[in-house]
């Protein structure tokens, strides 16, 4: 297929979840879409303004309404990084696809980590963005507003752009306060992926902003576990790994999914040949 493709709406039916997506863009020369997962309280709509056109250029992507997000309605089923992986991994088998790139932002950019080390086999390159591989790298002040969030905090949010955006498409936008209790018991869960990640063989890019909501270190220490900025890489670039750092400056974890920078970093690393194809 060579000619650009928009095809909206469409649901796909895996573990228990009606999950919606949109496939957009003209399809690469190795046919490999890239899956695009959202930050939480968002839609796959969040990546429209900057990054979804830019990816477009060149491939075709993919965006997922996470579970009780968008499109997508809740369930009984709690909200968990794992669950949502495997809901990503159903669903690249349910698209007949061998193989697909994943990149998540935030709470998508742990579910985009989470697919990758449970299912390696049907993730080509990972891009996680703006997502620690541990809890305790949020920063203090970060943490104690995960501590505090739940159902009761849900009334404070409804005159936000938040809420518009949620209620305007939820299947049932009576479940927000439902989905902010969901959202604080997964975010007060304690989790440390470092020894998965130092495990993960899949192509890695790591995006932060210079002033996320968590150190820039601690995405060096996560490209560090991969190996990567160990040592010199190399006049010919023969001692650099196949995975990559990108801090962009001027940038928040609030901001960083709207960047052309990001886009530029994601759309460079997704498109450059692998290791197999250098001559």
């Amino acid at each position: 297929m060579t000619s650009t493709q928009t095809t909206q709406g469409q649901y796909a039916h895996v573990n228990g979840l009606h999950l919606y997506f949109e496939r957009t863009g003209t399809p690469s020369l190795d046919g490999l879409p890239v899956i695009l997962l959202h930050g939480g309280f968002g839609s796959g709509g969040m990546f429209g303004g900057v990054l979804t056109p830019a990816l477009n250029a060149s491939r075709e992507v993919i965006t997922v309404d996470l579970q009780g997000h968008g499109r997508t309605a809740d369930t009984d089923r709690p909200l968990s990084y794992a669950a949502m992986a495997d809901d990503v991994a159903a669903l690249i088998t349910h698209l007949e696809l061998e193989t697909a790139d994943v990149m998540g932002y935030s709470l998508g950019g742990g579910v985009a980590i989470q697919t990758a080390i449970r299912h390696p086999d049907v993730v080509r390159r990972l891009v996680a963005v703006s997502a620690p591989f541990r809890r305790d790298a949020w920063y203090a002040a970060s943490r104690e507003n995960m501590a505090q969030m739940g159902e009761h905090t849900a009334a404070f949010m409804l005159q936000t752009p938040m809420y518009e955006a949620y209620a305007r498409v939820a299947p049932r936008p009576e479940d927000w306060a439902r989905m902010w209790g969901k959202m604080g018991d997964l975010l007060r869960q304690d989790y440390d992926w470092t020894e998965q990640i130092r495990a993960l063989a899949t192509s890695t890019l790591i995006a932060v902003g210079d002033s996320d909501s968590f150190p820039p270190a601690h995405a060096a220490e996560c490209f560090a576990l991969l190996g990567g900025g160990v040592h010199d890489g190399g006049w010919d670039g023969s001692g650099m790994t196949p995975h990559r750092l990108a801090i962009l400056p001027a940038t928040t974890h609030y901001d960083i999914f709207m960047s052309p920078l990001l886009a530029a970093a994601v759309a460079a690393f997704l498109d450059a040949p692998t290791r197999e194809e250098h001559p």
